[in-house]
């Protein structure tokens, strides 16, 4: 997507970042920053940064920052071209898209027309006569209403091998178009066909509304058993969750979590308009913080088999890292949601679900199923394994209960499992200050970009490199100094091309700020960025500094270019021996 660098302008001053995080964290103003604990990690002191005067935030607790459209980007999980229509749509401007460069939207909004005239079809044939056996499985075994499948547009896809090609040829659309958004797939021998056959259909459908991919269920002794989109331009199972679409205007204070698209729609039959699913991939961190925008508590509703408990103890993990509260439901005489609302009823599941357990009992209680507590070894080994979950609580009160209920367990006092929590919280502390003095003991790694691929090879060049750019977002005009310095001068070439990227601004008589570099830059990169500019940078010598810095970069330039020199002489002198030697 290429728009025009003077709309990004008018973008940037139309939408304050102050004002646009401030929808989505709490800030509190600290001198002439804002401070707020991060939305995209777990934190209980505020260490997410936004600085109105560059307009950017940087957090430094995670890492991430940027400017406005990057915090668009990350917190509505949006492409960078969608979050500029998403800012510029809230400033009530239009996206002037340059002829011939519209081709990702054109496609993007192309697929998902496909997808919903692909959901169009499956609920229409759902209701012929070649969707008998769907609607003897929705309607007759799973007992859902009329209702539940109309709502979340329940369909199927018939047997046969070209019927949704078909179909869709008629609505105007190729097969290279149904390729892309995974609704066919190609042969070895180049054959395309309909990869949905005699399944029941549920469309995923995204927070915005958009048709993005589907689920499908098989209705014989075919695998696999269900059967999901792959990723595609406009669907990517790892940051997708079914009906959250919905679930996001529960009134229920809260969200479950269950493993499958049944349950997750038996819950909303019955009233509990507040459960979603993951699509046929375990919950993933971008699942956690997505569920972490819409609610405060997750209770966590897997099926009670050995899978559905491995799965909810690592779900566990992910979701309290963004801060919510975490409880997980335990169904007895029922295998899952969908069952246990079928046996005992509405009423029973809400009572169940007011009883949930806080992740810690859960836990707890998967430690103690392992060991027989009547045997003095097993006992000893239950405490080795229980203690590590009780170090790690971070309220002193919770240490005390919980530690309490394990000493019962096992037979001893609590003061006992008090001092082993203490020893590990001990051993933890001293492991995390170890690990901290060896970072500041090497103050060259500290001033390396943690991401691998942006690290300098030349230090002393990339610190000057990094003073020339705070330089002139503070002062533009110091650019009038850098003429004789090209970007090919820089050791990084992050650094080399946002130099290269500020001062092609300037010259057009643009805005010199990194936040408009949005679009040419990586999440990574732009992150890395914004730490570079909030390190201090004083304009009271500007014209000094930048003559500073720019005979640094000058001078490790002419040492590199001398040493590739000597390293050809070499080379070439090693070829003249070789040549001797073979009497060449």
């Amino acid at each position: 997507m290429a728009v025009p660098a003077q709309f990004i302008d008018e973008l940037m001053a139309r939408c304050d970042i102050a004002d646009v995080v401030a929808d989505y964290v709490p800030l509190t103003r600290k001198g002439g920053s804002l401070w707020g604990c991060c939305p995209f990690h777990s934190e209980r002191t505020p260490s997410f940064h936004v600085v109105p005067e560059r307009q950017m935030y940087k957090c430094f607790g995670c890492g991430k920052g940027g400017g406005v459209i990057n915090f668009i980007m990350e917190i509505e999980n949006l492409s960078y071209p969608d979050a500029v229509r998403f800012l510029a749509k809230r400033a009530g401007l239009q996206v002037p898209e340059e002829r011939g460069d519209g081709g990702f939207r054109k496609k993007r909004e192309r697929l998902l027309s496909l997808n919903k005239e692909a959901a169009r079809y499956f609920h229409s044939v759902l209701h012929s006569p070649a969707g008998q056996a769907g609607v003897e499985y929705l309607f007759g075994k799973r007992k859902l209403s009329k209702a539940t499948v109309t709502r979340f547009g329940l369909g199927m896809a018939p047997e046969g091998w070209d019927k949704l090609i078909t179909a869709m040829a008629a609505k105007g659309y190729e097969k290279g178009e149904l390729l892309e958004a995974g609704l066919v797939v190609r042969s070895k021998e180049g054959r395309v066909y309909d990869r949905f056959r005699n399944r029941v259909m549920f469309p995923i459908i995204d927070l915005r509304g958009d048709v993005i991919g589907f689920g499908g269920r098989v209705l014989d002794d075919s695998t696999p058993k269900y059967l999901n989109s792959p990723d595609t331009p406009v669907f990517n199972k790892g940051r997708n969750l079914f009906a959250l679409n919905i679930a996001k205007r529960t009134r229920l204070g809260r969200i479950i979590l269950t493993e499958g698209y049944m349950d997750t729609l038996s819950l909303h039959q019955a009233g509990f308009d507040c459960a979603v699913a993951s699509l046929g991939t375990a919950l993933t961190p971008d699942h956690a913080q997505l569920l972490s925008r819409y609610t405060k508590e997750v209770v966590i509703a897997y099926d009670g088999d050995g899978a559905g408990v491995s799965a909810a103890q690592r779900a566990i993990g992910l979701l309290e890292k963004t801060g919510m509260k975490v409880r997980v439901l335990r169904m007895k005489g029922a295998k899952d949601p969908d069952e246990f609302i079928g046996k005992y009823g509405p009423e029973a599941f809400a009572k169940l679900l007011d009883q949930s357990e806080n992740h810690i009992e859960y836990r707890i209680d998967q430690v103690k199923g392992k060991y027989d507590l009547t045997d003095d070894a097993q006992r000893v080994e239950f405490l080795k394994e229980a203690v590590p979950i009780l170090a790690q609580l971070p309220s002193p009160a919770e240490r005390e209960i919980y530690g309490a209920r394990c000493a019962e367990m096992a037979g001893v006092t609590a003061e006992v499992v008090a001092q082993e929590v203490k020893r590990e919280r001990s051993r933890l502390s001293w492991k995390a200050k170890k690990q901290q003095e060896r970072r500041d003991l090497t103050p060259a790694v500290q001033l390396q970009p943690k991401e691998r691929a942006l690290r300098y090879d030349n230090l002393r060049s990339a610190r000057a490199e990094e003073g020339v750019l705070r330089l002139v977002i503070l002062d533009p005009e110091l650019f009038g100094s850098t003429a004789a310095l090209d970007p090919e001068h820089f050791s990084a070439p992050l650094l080399g091309k946002v130099f290269r990227l500020l001062r092609e601004r300037w010259t057009n008589g643009l805005t010199v700020s990194l936040a408009a570099l949005a679009g040419e830059l990586e999440p990574t990169e732009m992150s890395h960025l914004s730490g570079v500019l909030t390190q201090p940078e004083s304009l009271q010598n500007g014209a000094r500094a930048m003559r500073d810095y720019i005979e640094i970069i000058e001078t490790e330039a002419e040492k590199r270019r001398l040493a590739g020199e000597s390293d050809e002489l070499l080379a070439m002198q090693k070829k003249l021996l070789e040549k001797k030697a073979y009497g060449g």
